[in-house]
């Protein structure tokens, strides 16, 4: 009898042995496959865990929801910063591909409204637009296309509403508006300087007396019957008294303006660009302007050719277009016809201006 129960002893603990080991193993097991899921990368497993897009109707997963944009939000612009830098210039031989719109669909997805670090402040009929259509082409600047004139017109709106008329940037980008009217209106740089006062400026200029002509051309082609450029020009012409009420006339006494806006930033905060270089060696000057702005030198001259129809530079068509980008027809029109004489009384006039403003900026511009 004692033999028997013996036995059946031994029976029980090898059982009790055999299921320890076996639930011993089955925990191990299950301890090994959540170790794994909880090292899986942000790309992988956390996505797996939010949950679908359309099913997230309910306030309990808003919070869940949430998380999971921004970690889609983290990982698309961690990919998009490199498939920014595979894509640009540089790395396709000095040539724009595809990548030029692929990258501008990354930063419009993934990419978050800015108020800008850089702004193009003036001057009108100096070579703006130029300078816009040819920095936005690097693959870190994103650019406002139309002038939103907040800083002079449309200040009470408030810097949401301007912030909200941005292009969405990714971090690495810059953001980036022009308004030329900036450079004349009192009150701008005061109110740049409240945004930012590390903004950087930059102010296209050119000789002054060409530049009122062509203000007053592009008038003339919307008012047809204004006054004779000579009438608008002068109080008393015989004389030689310059109307200096005029807004084409005063715009180019650029030194008056410029001494407003170093009140407010540092003359290292400007950049000037030359017009006429801007004409005549695009590729120089915008080399000049990424210097200022920080960035990688990536538009150069093979971006470039003349386009001898509208005496101005374009820029070499990209690989997804069969045209080159040139500007408007209402760039590079022809100026109307102006007396030599009142051209050197002009000049005269405003020899002195420009000499001090030479003098400030520490640059000849040669328009004397």
């Amino acid at each position: 009898m004692a033999h028997r129960l013996l036995s059946a002893n031994r029976v029980n603990a090898r059982i009790a042995f055999i299921f320890t080991l076996s639930l011993s193993c089955t925990y191990l097991f299950y301890n090994i496959i959540f170790y794994r899921g909880a090292v899986m990368t942000n790309q992988g497993y956390e996505g797996k865990l939010c949950p679908p897009r359309k099913s997230a109707g309910g306030k309990k997963l808003l919070g869940k929801l949430e998380n999971c944009a921004s970690l889609e939000a983290s990982s698309a612009a961690q990919r998009g910063s490199s498939h920014l830098q595979r894509n640009t210039p540089a790395a396709t031989g000095g040539q724009w591909t595809d990548g030029d719109s692929r990258n501008m669909s990354i930063a419009q997805k993934y990419g978050n409204k800015k108020l800008p670090t850089a702004l193009i402040v003036g001057v009108k009929k100096g070579g703006t637009r130029a300078v816009l259509e040819f920095i936005r082409i690097h693959p870190d600047v994103r650019a406002l296309g139309t002038e939103p004139h907040f800083f002079d017109r449309n200040y009470d709106r408030g810097l949401d509403w301007y912030r909200g008329l941005m292009p969405r940037t990714l971090d690495s980008q810059i953001t980036l508006e022009k308004t030329p009217s900036y450079f004349v209106t009192r009150e701008a740089p005061r109110r740049i300087s409240r945004m930012s006062h590390e903004t950087k400026l930059i102010v296209v200029v050119r000789n002054p007396v060409t530049r009122a002509i062509s203000d007053y051309t592009q008038t003339l082609s919307k008012k047809p019957d204004i006054p004779s450029f000579e009438e608008l020009a002068f109080t008393n012409r015989s004389l030689g008294l310059v109307d200096t009420s005029w807004n084409a006339i005063r715009i180019g006494m650029y030194i008056l303006h410029l001494e407003n806006w170093l009140q407010y930033f540092r003359l290292s905060q400007m950049h000037f660009v030359s017009g006429e270089r801007l004409i005549t060696d695009p590729a120089g000057e915008m080399g000049r302007v990424q210097d200022f702005l920080g960035l990688k030198r990536i538009i150069t001259d093979k971006h470039f050719y003349f386009n001898r129809t509208k005496g101005f530079p374009c820029l070499k068509k990209p690989e997804s277009s069969s045209q080159p980008r040139c500007l408007g027809k209402s760039k590079g029109r022809t100026h109307v016809q102006i007396e030599q004489d009142t051209i050197e009384q002009l000049q005269e006039f405003y020899r002195p201006f420009n000499i001090k403003f030479y003098e400030t900026v520490g640059q000849d511009f040669k328009w004397d």
